[in-house]
């Protein structure tokens, strides 16, 4: 017959199991930032399934229009820091974009890695995993990414949008309702008064406006806990980017932030995720 110690030892270590399961840390969705982008080239087929592999819960990447009407995942505006030309992502077509070693820059063993299209990528979802899609440029992509998106076979739930672009956000959320759509923004300070450009409920209200799902906040001293808690009250979730600190990270999820863009997803999961 067990022993008391043994049926006590049993008991705390349940115990400890459903307030782990339960915890917020268990509950915060990670979204891998461009992938698994500290260890493999941002926004490449690699980083994209680095990121699956490690577990993560999303994978956001940026995407452009090439001049040709093709959507590919690229981040800056134009190919210069990675792909070496100066030259803009949308001034190129698919082909002129695909002769670019993107991978080489970050290290030896990525060498030949090309500017993925954003079919590819969509293939990559994992069941029960989301892509989230930045939208660097404008609203000429949003036809093209609609037809990407119908021919990918996947649900609504498995992608998201997300933007800076408050009218091309705007504009994707009413052409796309059954998405999740965020609005990506952070809020400077002024360096004389040291105060931020605006209050929670400005950004609260222009997002109700556009009947966006939640927002996306660069981190920084304007996002706090009531900030986070206005708008989660308002029915807008918030994520977070883009944070490597574990530090950062579990002071976020004790102020209530939904979802953390970070350059490690590993990291993050095997901090966050361990109970699972």
């Amino acid at each position: 017959m067990p022993s008391m110690r043994y049926l006590c030892f049993l008991s705390f270590w349940a115990g400890l199991m459903i307030v782990s399961a339960t915890s917020p840390l268990a509950a915060v969705e990670i979204v891998g930032h461009r992938g698994a982008s500290h260890d493999a080239p941002e926004n490449t087929l690699s980083s994209v399934n680095l990121a699956w592999e490690r577990n993560s819960d999303a994978v956001e990447i940026d995407i452009y229009l090439t001049r040709d009407g093709k959507i590919v995942a690229f981040h800056d505006k134009t190919t210069k820091r990675i792909g070496g030309r100066d030259q803009k992502v949308g001034d190129q077509t698919l082909a002129e974009l695909q002769t670019l070693d993107v991978g080489a820059w970050k290290n030896a063993q990525y060498r030949n890695e090309r500017i993925p299209t954003l079919p590819q990528i969509l293939q990559t979802i994992p069941a029960g995993k989301r892509l989230f899609i930045e939208i660097k440029c404008g609203p000429e992509v949003l036809p093209q990414l609609k037809a990407d998106l119908a021919a990918s076979g996947k649900t609504a739930d498995q992608t998201a949008l997300i933007g800076f672009d408050y009218d091309t956000m705007r504009k994707a959320k009413e052409l796309l309702p059954d998405l999740k759509a965020y609005w990506v923004f952070m809020v400077k300070q002024n360096k004389v008064t040291r105060k931020f450009e605006h209050n929670a409920d400005y950004y609260i209200q222009k997002a109700k406006e556009a009947n966006f799902d939640g927002l996306d906040v660069g981190y920084n001293g304007f996002l706090t806990a009531d900030f986070i808690q206005k708008s989660a009250a308002a029915g807008l979730p918030v994520f977070v980017w883009t944070i490597n600190d574990v530090k950062d990270a579990k002071k976020l999820v004790e102020m209530g932030i939904t979802g953390i863009t970070t350059d490690r997803p590993g990291l993050m999961m095997e901090t966050f995720k361990q109970a699972e």
